[in-house]
């Protein structure tokens, strides 16, 4: 006996733009059963994770700075996975981009120019893209899985990062902690309202998302990245490149977690250390296809998985439960989201044998 998935003749389209909310109520339930085996009232659980983070100014400014990096990876995954290409190492380039985008602030921590900070902002995106380059360029000239090399390139990136605060770039006055200078006053990202802790890094999310729904919805690249993702061969004959998709796509999104990384350490750490990341560009995975691929739809989605990362820190602090029930929570919705939407397309059929093609003689 086998399973074997077979392609809908009518996919319901009521179903399809559900199918997001399906799953987002399937984790609730599944977070009730999870609760409840770990001995805790699920209902103080899910108010500490969801609503407890709403309930004052200061968290929903800790909201969007969350929700920045994640909609700016984010968005320019969507690009790579509507191209049909799977860029999983985001997470990496955030790394390198936080690192190029650092030189200025670092090495030349003595220099105070207006031009600090927007060069700043540019070499990130440049470093993100060089780096989501090298998996481009192993698919597009050596027909390499680009899902393999972009995500051991994440490890790469993140040892990079290690040695270099531990050892050329450590803070000479930080004693010997495993740190970079605090960044001076122009190399850091101003808040959109200074009444709040809120920095630039939201505000690029938000432009960027826009600027791409534009592209993908209203120009041809967004009609060329369409239909080279649904059929490399119908895009060919329509005179499109698929080696030119390849390079745009992971450049694009590089550059998109490259500025994520440079907004984060510049707006909300002021430095680097050896971990900048909770582990932003795998969550923006998540982000990208609970946002349905589609830019406007991946704001919404950022948003709901900036909230389980604070939900699940006050969790910690008000029922006792370990960090890694975030992780399970967020693991659970890129289940049920791939779920989901698979059963909406596909249906099950169980294939018990197969027949003979011959007969004994």
């Amino acid at each position: 006996m086998r399973i074997e998935l077979k392609k809908r003749e009518n996919i319901s389209s009521l179903f399809s733009i559900l199918s997001p909310f399906i799953a987002l109520g399937l984790t609730l339930i599944a977070g009730v059963i999870l609760f409840v085996s770990l001995g805790k009232d699920p209902v103080s659980a899910l108010y500490s994770f969801f609503i407890e983070p709403l309930t004052e100014v200061w968290s929903l400014h800790e909201l969007a700075i969350k929700a920045a990096p994640l909609i700016l990876i984010a968005v320019g995954l969507s690009v790579c996975f509507r191209s049909n290409n799977w860029n999983i190492g985001a997470e990496g380039q955030f790394i390198i981009g936080a690192m190029a985008g650092s030189i200025l602030p670092v090495v030349f921590h003595g220099w105070e120019s207006p031009l600090m900070l927007p060069l700043m902002i540019i070499s990130g995106m440049i470093g993100g893209a060089l780096y989501a380059a090298i998996p481009a360029f192993l698919k597009a000239r050596l027909n390499t899985n680009e899902i393999l090399s972009s995500l051991m390139l994440v490890y790469i990136a993140q040892l990079l990062l290690d040695w270099t605060v531990r050892g050329p770039w450590r803070n000479p006055e930080g004693f010997n902690f495993p740190e970079t200078r605090n960044f001076a006053d122009n190399a850091v990202l101003p808040r959109i309202i200074e009444t709040g802790k809120t920095h630039w890094g939201f505000g690029f999310a938000l432009i960027a998302a826009i600027v791409l729904w534009f592209v993908m919805r209203r120009m041809l690249k967004g009609f060329e990245i369409s239909v080279l993702g649904q059929s490399a061969r119908a895009g060919r004959f329509a005179g499109f490149s698929d080696k030119k998709m390849v390079y745009f796509a992971f450049l694009l999104s590089g550059a998109m977690a490259g500025l994520a990384g440079i907004s984060e350490v510049s707006g909300a750490i002021g430095q680097l250390r050896p971990v900048i990341s909770p582990g932003y560009g795998f969550t923006a995975i998540i982000v990208a296809f609970l946002g349905r691929l589609n830019p406007l739809g991946i704001v919404a989605a950022g948003l709901i998985l900036a909230l389980t990362y604070l939900g699940g820190e006050a969790a910690q602090i008000s029922i006792g439960i370990t960090d890694k029930v975030t992780r399970l929570f967020q693991g659970l919705l890129l289940f049920f989201v791939l779920g989901c939407d698979t059963l909406i397309h596909y249906r099950i059929r169980l294939v018990f044998g197969a027949a003979r093609k011959g007969s004994a003689a």
